[in-house]
């Protein structure tokens, strides 16, 4: 599973125009699941998710988590994560987990950050969606569970 985090001022995800989430300050997170990922990966990832320390403190070091500041997080399923685009100029999909499957770990996730008490929200799983996002920092981590 990889996820692109980005500490942000304010995020939304809209619809054909349509307001569907939004969050003031916290994290924006594109998850890709690919073929490979379990409930380990969910658990690991929503571990880390809860516990990373990319918040400022009052001496302006990144030294708190989402759970210390009591931020929200937009969590959108972006499975072009796992892509492949070594070889030639259009990117390989074959890594990405079948929509099923995917959707099944992606809604782990989901519900593995809200058991961590953090308030998420999310875009809609396979929809053509609008992201826009105040990157604060700006601040932006990748995660692989794999590595």
């Amino acid at each position: 599973m990889k996820a692109v985090i980005q500490r942000v001022s304010g995020a939304s995800v809209e619809i054909r125009g349509e307001p569907v989430a939004s969050i003031s300050d916290g994290m924006l997170i594109l998850a890709g699941i690919e073929k490979e990922d379990s409930e380990k990966d969910v658990s690991y990832m929503a571990d880390k998710i809860a516990g990373l320390r990319i918040f400022n403190d009052k001496n302006d070091k990144m030294n708190l988590s989402i759970t210390d500041t009591g931020g929200s997080i937009i969590i959108v399923s972006q499975f072009t994560l796992c892509s492949d685009c070594r070889k030639g100029r259009r990117p390989a999909f074959d890594n990405a987990m079948e929509p099923a499957g995917a959707a099944k770990l992606f809604n782990g996730l989901v519900g593995g950050i809200n058991a961590r008490g953090i308030k998420t929200k999310t875009g809609v799983f396979g929809a053509d969606m609008t992201v826009n996002i105040s990157n604060a920092g700006p601040v932006t981590f990748i995660l692989d569970s794999k590595k």
